[in-house]
């Protein structure tokens, strides 16, 4: 493979400095240097601002671009009017209460300019992969979302002769191209990509809770969450533990209070019965007892094994079958709580 720079630096910082490089090329000034690569980067600063003013049209002729001002990955001054700020991200997420730090900071300057700039426009770019209710927070704190896919549009809409230019698409379709590889490759040899692929397609079919890696001693698993409901005063829910789906129930303290007159292992005993007996009188013979149980505050009272609902490891999947089945098992669950059999 062509060796890429952005392949060798795949740090967070060094996606900073390409979209600060970017947002630079945009002024008007850099049209003699060259001219596809000014153009490229107005439309980016275009796309940014239209984020916020839909309707924005104006003529991009000043741009000043930077890194690292208050904490804030990347900054830009469009036209003496404008202040875009952009946090970055790869493959973290957003942490504590520091977007909304970031919109304070940028709305005091802006305010503070003579004449005042617009509003600020709050950007999260994100190149890796974040769940939607990830991305729900993000939006509540004021920051619009500009993704991977958005970014690819861009940069394939500009045929250039520049090696970093160049070097950032290439990988950004690489990091694409394996993002969507869940849909031809046999179940078996799925790896994090995979699911994280999988998973974004099905929070788009059955309204997912939220996905995400779970860290654990034995090396940890993707899973994705699809209900948080409620039997009695205890939370119940479905997920998904990589290749095993499966029925929990949560006793952790900060989301139920525990009576005093029962242990998490009665509890988890009885729900576990009253499922298993709903899915044997509706005739559902997928659904069965685990081969032990657990007395955490998570604890899985009953499963659902890969072959009968993700299907057979040594096919490609059907993914709309796959949704129809979760879906199902979804539906069995939220009933089964609030029904009984």
């Amino acid at each position: 493979m062509k060796p890429n720079i952005f392949d060798i630096s795949t740090k967070e910082l060094s996606q900073d400095a390409f979209i600060t490089w970017l947002l630079q090329w945009a002024d008007s000034s850099n049209f003699t240097y060259d001219s596809n690569l000014k153009n490229c980067g107005a439309d980016f600063v275009t796309e940014l601002i239209r984020k916020e003013i839909s309707d924005f049209n104006e003529t991009i002729t000043t741009v000043r671009a930077g890194r690292q001002w208050e904490n804030i990955d990347v900054w830009a001054e469009v036209n003496n009017k404008y202040l875009i700020i952009i946090e970055d991200k790869t493959y973290t997420g957003q942490h504590s209460v520091q977007l909304a730090r970031y919109k304070a900071t940028a709305q005091k300057w802006c305010n503070e300019q003579t004449p005042k700039y617009q509003p600020p426009i709050c950007i999260y770019l994100k190149t890796g992969n974040e769940s939607q209710q990830s991305l729900n927070k993000v939006i509540y704190e004021g920051f619009k979302i500009y993704n991977r896919q958005e970014f690819i549009s861009l940069l394939q809409k500009h045929d250039l002769e520049n090696d970093i230019f160049n070097d950032f698409k290439s990988r950004l379709l690489r990091i694409e191209k394996i993002n969507n590889e869940w849909e031809t490759k046999l179940i078996k040899d799925w790896n994090g990509n995979d699911w994280q692929g999988f998973f974004q397609y099905l929070e788009k079919q059955i309204d997912l809770v939220r996905w995400d890696f779970v860290n654990n001693p034995n090396g940890g698993f993707w899973n994705a969450v699809l209900n948080w409901d409620y039997w009695d005063i205890y939370p119940v829910y479905l997920q998904t533990e990589q290749y095993k789906l499966c029925f929990k129930i949560s006793t952790d303290p900060e989301e139920v209070e525990m009576p005093d007159d029962i242990s998490r292992g009665e509890i988890r005993n009885k729900i576990s019965d009253l499922i298993l007996k709903c899915a044997s009188s509706k005739g559902i013979e997928t659904i069965r007892r685990p081969d032990r149980f657990g007395s955490g505050k998570y604890m899985t009272v009953a499963v659902v094994d890969s072959n009968n609902w993700l299907g057979d490891k040594e096919e490609i999947i059907n993914k709309e079958k796959v949704a129809e089945r979760l879906l199902n098992y979804k539906n069995f669950l939220l009933d089964t709580i609030k029904n009984g059999c």
